[in-house]
């Protein structure tokens, strides 16, 4: 999930300059309902393109290909295409994929709209992914004077966001043939390293490595904040190397964990991007050296990779993680008989979010949203991850654990992401992993998780207990999604580590 619901990371976090708005709508009619024409321009692609191409709109003045926003989405729109040549039109009426509703029935009111064309579906970003292409946004109003025919022509490309590198904020990009190979195009993998102070002035001195996992929506470029106070991540000022991984993915984040449908990427990770990273920097470069830590989607890949690699990490603090126990699927129970994704045994609809007590978001609407977006939501990402690819789907898609239509969960599919369920994991192999996990596992998260996450992490607490392990599994009452994340609880971290790292090596940390 994403690392703090009072933003959307994608429209927040990432954007580093103002875009100007400019655009003309073209003639309408208020005898025609309304409707969307969209052409490519030669002059962004000249081959004829087979993808999906959107219509947002968003408030009047702003560019609508950043959302759609997770807790206030405005109506956006999809057709796929295939093999369309630049200047052929693409019509989006009633026919084209649609949320919350069809095209004619949006809303009354002002909107900006603004066409993209997913041209190179290579992350899960769309709107402002580079290399796809996007359109001028136009003002339109909808009702009273019906806008008609809507005509945009898609002739911008989004162009490369470079990392800016600083005296200790360096970048790692590599090739993984590992990715590569299983996707059949080059894939590259990133980190972004932030050096500790006096690493230049030291040039004996090898650090230990802490790799950080950003949340959904996040990725190595967040790494040029590690070095202020108000840094989203863990762990706080230390003396240690920081890589900033990088979790993005055409499907979402794939948090490190191998998959059929997005490859080896933790074998990747472990045997090609740290590799590369330790011998570039001076890293110590052994299992008591390297420390893991993310919060949301970056807290289950920090676990995961701790439980997949016991011998590989030295600890783990993963704070808020995703459901690492599918018994509470955010309050979902995936294998239980009949369980549906959308209502619950009650008829009543599933909430997804909330904000204190009050639910603020549900299941139905967001997976819609994601419907339309085609791929890179958060929920279809953990398909990607958990689910076996489809040999009988539409270009090998990941098995859908509920039906997009009922919510109806699929058990077959449920069984199948048991050996992603980390409790589960860890209850069924206790006797290989107990003695190798002994001093690694830290898991926090707030007791009123904006996104239901606490109910899987007290299963795990229950289990670790059970097992006798000495894991720290802390449940902080009363704070949510956000809020768990303190200055203070950042600092901690760090001290944590490198008080494991002392009394791992034996070395002393100043």
């Amino acid at each position: 999930m994403k690392t703090n619901q009072h933003h959307n990371a994608r429209t927040a976090t990432f954007l580093l300059a103002a875009v100007t708005l400019y655009g003309a709508q073209a003639a309408a009619s208020a005898a025609e309902p309304l409707r969307f024409e969209v052409t490519i321009d030669r002059s962004i692609r000249e081959k004829p393109f087979t993808g999906r191409v959107l219509v947002l709109l968003s408030e009047p003045g702003s560019q609508p290909r950043f959302g759609p926003g997770w807790f206030n989405p405005k109506p956006f729109f999809a057709v796929d295409v295939k093999s369309l040549k630049p200047g052929d039109t693409v019509v989006f009426d009633d026919r084209a994929i649609s949320f919350p509703a069809p095209l004619s029935k949006t809303p009354a009111g002002k909107y900006a709209a603004q066409a993209v064309a997913d041209l190179d579906p290579t992350s899960h970003e769309i709107g402002n992914h580079p290399g796809n292409g996007y359109s001028q946004p136009v003002e339109i109003e909808v009702g009273g004077s019906a806008p008609g025919v809507v005509r945009m022509v898609v002739n911008h490309v989004v162009g490369p966001q470079p990392f800016k590198e600083t005296e200790r904020v360096r970048l790692v990009d590599i090739e993984s043939a590992l990715l590569s190979r299983f996707h059949g195009r080059p894939v590259h993998m990133h980190a972004g390293i932030v050096l500790p102070e006096g690493y230049d002035k030291e040039p004996n001195r090898k650090w230990p490595v802490v790799y950080v996992i950003p949340g959904f929506g996040g990725d190595h470029t967040m790494a040029r904040y590690m070095t202020s106070p108000q840094s989203p991540l863990p762990p706080g000022p230390i003396p240690a190397i920081i890589a900033v991984l990088d979790p993005d993915a055409p499907t979402g984040h794939d948090v490190f964990a191998d998959s059929a449908n997005n490859g080896p990427v933790g074998k990747a990770l472990t045997t090609e991007l740290i590799p590369a990273i330790e011998k570039r920097f001076r890293a110590v470069g052994k299992p008591d050296a390297r420390f893991l830590t993310g919060h949301s989607s970056g807290g289950w890949s920090s676990l995961w990779l701790q439980v997949a690699y016991p011998d590989f990490f030295g600890g783990t603090w993963s704070t808020s993680p995703d459901p690492v126990d599918f018994r509470d699927f955010q309050r979902i129970d995936i294998y239980a008989p009949g369980e549906n994704m959308f209502t619950d045994r009650n008829g009543k609809p599933r909430p997804l979010a909330r904000q204190g007590d009050t639910p603020v978001l549900y299941y139905k609407p967001f997976s819609d949203m994601e419907t339309v977006l085609g791929h890179g939501g958060q929920l279809a990402s953990f398909e990607a991850v958990f689910s076996p690819r489809d040999s009988n789907g539409p270009d090998g898609q990941p098995m859908k654990l509920w039906n997009r239509k009922t919510g109806a969960i699929d058990p077959a599919v449920a069984k199948a992401w048991e050996k992603y369920d980390i409790n589960l994991v860890l209850e069924r192999n206790w006797a290989t992993l107990g003695p190798k996990l002994k001093g690694k596992l830290h898991v926090i998260t707030g007791g009123l998780d904006t996104f239901y996450l606490e109910g899987a992490v007290k299963l795990l607490k229950e289990t670790l207990e059970r097992l006798g392990s000495d894991a720290v599994v802390e449940i902080h009452p009363g704070k949510d999604h956000g809020t768990v994340m303190t200055r203070e609880l950042r600092d901690r971290i760090g001290r944590e580590m490198m008080a494991k790292y002392r009394r791992s090596t034996g070395q002393l940390v100043n």
